[in-house]
């Protein structure tokens, strides 16, 4: 019960994070994106709050942006994606 908690506490710090640093168009399309591949979302969130503590982010990230990240990550996939 207590990891729980910890792991409640965390996931709310996150999202308390992601809300600081997304302008409500981004946060929306993540949303709704983490409801068809949530692996994929929280990779972006992962990507957006490690930038934001680095100090990489000047701005609050917008749609535009966020849609490049996940075109930039497309790209990777792709690469890595092995057809016979």
């Amino acid at each position: 019960q207590r990891q729980e908690s910890q792991r409640r506490d965390m996931e709310e710090r996150r999202q308390h994070i992601l809300s600081q640093i997304l302008l409500p168009a981004a946060r929306e399309r993540l949303s709704r994106i983490a409801i068809v591949k949530p692996e994929t979302a929280r990779q972006v969130e992962d990507i957006i709050i490690n930038a934001a503590q680095r100090g990489q982010l000047a701005e609050k990230v917008d749609d535009a942006k966020l849609i490049s990240l996940l075109e930039q990550m497309n790209e990777k996939t792709k690469k890595t994606t092995i057809t016979v």
